[in-house]
C-alpha cells in the first residue's frame, strides 16, 4: 500500500511520546433526573499499553476478541457507546457504528457486516420486536455470538421474546457513567433468575434503607457499590458528597434489592418514584408492563400533582400505529393493564404522544413530560388525573 504523508503532521514523531499516559473521558451524566453532571474519575498515570480497559471484565464475559464485528447502535457521545467502541477497538476487532438507530437498519447491519457482538438498549428491543414478522424475520442473523444490553432495565416479557428470537445470547450488564460499579448476567443465568441485572463484576453491592441501615435480602432500598472507580462530579463538591456515604460507598440514585444468592434486581429511580396516599409507587413496573401490548411502542408513567392523594399515576403511551392514539383505546388499556397490577400501581389516565422524549442511547427525560401534563391540571383547573 502507498504509505501517505499529510504536509501538517510531516515533521511529527511516528512513535509514541516517551511520557505517553492513559487519559479518560471527561463523559456527561445524561441529565434524565435533572442537570448533566461532569463526571471525573482519576487516571491511571500509566502507558496506554499498561493500562487495562476499564471494560476489560465485560468484554471477557463475551468472549469478545479481535476476531470480532462489534455493532454500535447508539451514538458515540453517550458513555457506554464510546467507551464500548473505544475498548473494543484497542483489543483489535471491528466497530461497525450506526448512524442513527433504525430498527429494520440494525437487522440490515448485522446480516450486512456479519456483526457478531453488540451493545443495546430496551428500547431497542421493543422496537425490533414491533417490526411485522415477514420483515422481522427476513434478515440472517446467525453470525450473532453474543449480545448485551443496559441503560434501562428492560421488561421481562420483552427480553423473553428477544431470547425467543435471537437465542440465549442476550446478556445484559448494569453500570453508570461513574464507574461506582458492574454486574453482569448471561441469558443463561437470567432464564433462571427472569429480572436480575447480575452480580458484580466491579465493586460490592450494598442495599441502604432510608437511615443507611443495610437491609437483608429482599428487601428493597438505595444500590450503593463499595470498591469501585472513584469519581467526582466536576466543579460539584456537594454532588460528589452526596453520592457517598461515611463509608465511601457510592450511589447513582438507582432502587433495588439483593436475592438470597447475591444477584441484583432493579426497581426503579429514587427520583421516579411516586407518593399516592402515603404510599411509594415506582412506576418501572406499569412501563415495563404496557410496552408488552401489541399495539403500544413505548410508554412513560409517572406522577402528577392530585389535590386529595398528593399525586396520582399518569401514563402516557406511543402506539404503533398512531390511528390508534384514541380515547376508546385509552379506557381499553387502562382495563387491561388493571387486569394485571395491583390497582394503586395503575395509571388512572392515559394519554398519548407520537414519540416520547428518549435520548439516542434509549434514555427516557420524564421531566419534559411532568411539566407538560401538570401544567395542564393548571390550566384546565383540574386536580391531577381527571
Amino acid at each position: 500500500m502507498k504509505k501517505i504523508t499529510l504536509a501538517f503532521v510531516v515533521d511529527q514523531p511516528d512513535r509514541p511520546i516517551d511520557d505517553e499516559r492513559e487519559g479518560d473521558l471527561l463523559q456527561y451524566s445524561s441529565g434524565t433526573t435533572g442537570r448533566p453532571k461532569g463526571i471525573k474519575r482519576g487516571l491511571t498515570g500509566v502507558a496506554p499499553s499498561e493500562s487495562a480497559s476499564p471494560l476489560a471484565p465485560l468484554l471477557s464475559a463475551l468472549n469478545l476478541s479481535r476476531q470480532a464485528v462489534y455493532l454500535s447502535p447508539a451514538p458515540l457521545y453517550h458513555t457506554a457507546p464510546s467507551v464500548w467502541s473505544m475498548s473494543v477497538q484497542a483489543v483489535g476487532a471491528t466497530v461497525v457504528v450506526m448512524e442513527k438507530f433504525d430498527p429494520e437498519g440494525c437487522l440490515d447491519a448485522i446480516e450486512r457486516y456479519r456483526v457478531t457482538h453488540g451493545q443495546f438498549v430496551p428500547a431497542m428491543f421493543t422496537r425490533m420486536l414491533k417490526l411485522i414478522d415477514s420483515v422481522r424475520m427476513s434478515y440472517d442473523l446467525s453470525s450473532l455470538k453474543r449480545v448485551v444490553h443496559a441503560a434501562a432495565p428492560c421488561p421481562v416479557e420483552i427480553k423473553k421474546q428477544m431470547i425467543d428470537w435471537w437465542g440465549p445470547i442476550v446478556d445484559e450488564f448494569y453500570a453508570s457513567s461513574e464507574g461506582a460499579g458492574i454486574t453482569y448476567i448471561d441469558a443463561d443465568e437470567w432464564l433462571a433468575r427472569p429480572g436480575s441485572v447480575g452480580k458484580p463484576l466491579l465493586g460490592r453491592a450494598h442495599i441502604l434503607g432510608e437511615d443507611g441501615t443495610e437491609l437483608t435480602a429482599g428487601c428493597a432500598g438505595e444500590i450503593y457499590f463499595e470498591g469501585g472507580h472513584p469519581f467526582e462530579y466536576l466543579n460539584d463538591a456537594a454532588k460528589t458528597d452526596e453520592s457517598k456515604n461515611d463509608r465511601g460507598w457510592a450511589t447513582v440514585g438507582d432502587i433495588g434489592y439483593l436475592d438470597d444468592d447475591g444477584y441484583l434486581f432493579l426497581t426503579d429511580r429514587r427520583h421516579h418514584m411516586i407518593i399516592s396516599g402515603g404510599v411509594n409507587i415506582y412506576p418501572q413496573e406499569a412501563e415495563n408492563l404496557l410496552v408488552t401490548h401489541p399495539k403500544v411502542m413505548d410508554a412513560a408513567v409517572f406522577g402528577i400533582p392530585e389535590e386529595e392523594m398528593g399525586q396520582c399515576v399518569k401514563a402516557v403511551v406511543q402506539t404503533v400505529d398512531p390511528s390508534d392514539a384514541t380515547v376508546d383505546f385509552a379506557e381499553e388499556l387502562r382495563a387491561w393493564i388493571r387486569a394485571r397490577l395491583a390497582h394503586y400501581k395503575c395509571p388512572q389516565s392515559v394519554s398519548f404522544e407520537p414519540h416520547l422524549p428518549r435520548t439516542d442511547a434509549g434514555k427516557l427525560y420524564k421531566q419534559e413530560l411532568v411539566k407538560k401534563y401538570s401544567a395542564e391540571c393548571v390550566t384546565h383547573g383540574r386536580s391531577g388525573c381527571e
